[in-house]
């Protein structure tokens, strides 16, 4: 059995001014309220503000909100990428998490090389891996491209190495950003059949989009996240309407 359990976390990220992406964070956050201190006294963003969520085995979660609304930290943290300054996040079930069309890859070593990586990381066996590497070459369909370093690699292919390599292998626990609906019109035909498999064979899923049509249909619940905070959270079609009317509720 699937669950995940965000217990009051919060996630501040510090800010250093030495360079135009602080200052960016700083303006940023100075405007939208999330200036604060750590224990430190470092002048910090909060990210994700008393984050409470429940979800088990069944659970279709959408996030939405306005960019820089928290979506994407919360999942990074329920990821493990982050760690929660405050409070606790508790995991249990295979995770896997489409969260960037590079993460998890070393852009040095080759397509395959990267393939056989993330079989070892999974503990596949040698049979296993063999398997993996002909379902991604068959799918992201990247010819001679494969044994090249990745690096090399324009956009969309990273794309479809990523997107190939991330819904290859089945989790219990699936985390999905909306780059995964990135890439030209013949890919994006057949991605969406292959992604709609593994939402489907999900115990849980987790899905940060501003695409309504696709929040409707694959969801739940929504919660609608706004400042770093949870305001609302509820069926889809309500948060929705409210999300879209812009009567945020009261911070």
């Amino acid at each position: 059995m699937a669950h995940i359990r965000v217990e009051n976390v919060s996630v501040d990220f510090p800010l250093f001014h030495g360079s135009a992406r602080s200052l960016k964070k700083t303006v940023f956050a100075a405007a939208s309220g999330r200036l604060g201190e750590d224990r430190r006294h470092r002048r910090v963003v909060q990210a994700l503000r008393s984050v409470h969520i429940d979800l088990k085995t069944g659970d279709r979660l959408g996030l939405i909100g306005t960019n820089g609304a928290g979506k994407t930290t919360l999942l990074r943290a329920i990821a493990g990428i982050y760690e929660p300054t405050v409070g606790r996040i508790r995991v249990e079930g295979s995770l896997n998490a489409l969260l960037d069309p590079m993460l998890g890859m070393t852009p040095d070593l080759t397509g395959r090389e990267n393939i056989m990586l993330r079989g070892l990381y999974n503990g596949f066996s040698k049979p296993q891996i063999a398997a993996l590497e002909n379902d991604v070459q068959e799918f992201a369909e990247l010819g001679e491209f494969l044994d090249l370093p990745v690096r090399f690699y324009s956009s969309g292919m990273v794309v479809r190495l990523g997107f190939a390599l991330a819904t290859a292998i089945r989790p219990q626990v699936l985390l999905m950003d909306e780059w995964f609906l990135a890439g030209d019109a013949s890919f994006l035909a057949k991605a969406r059949a292959r992604l709609e498999n593994v939402v489907r064979g999900a115990d849980i899923l987790v899905l940060s989009s501003h695409l309504i049509p696709t929040v409707l249909e694959w969801c739940t619940r929504v919660i609608w996240m706004d400042h770093g905070r949870v305001h609302m959270d509820g069926a889809p079609a309500e948060v929705m309407q409210t999300y879209l009317a812009g009567t945020a509720p009261p911070i």
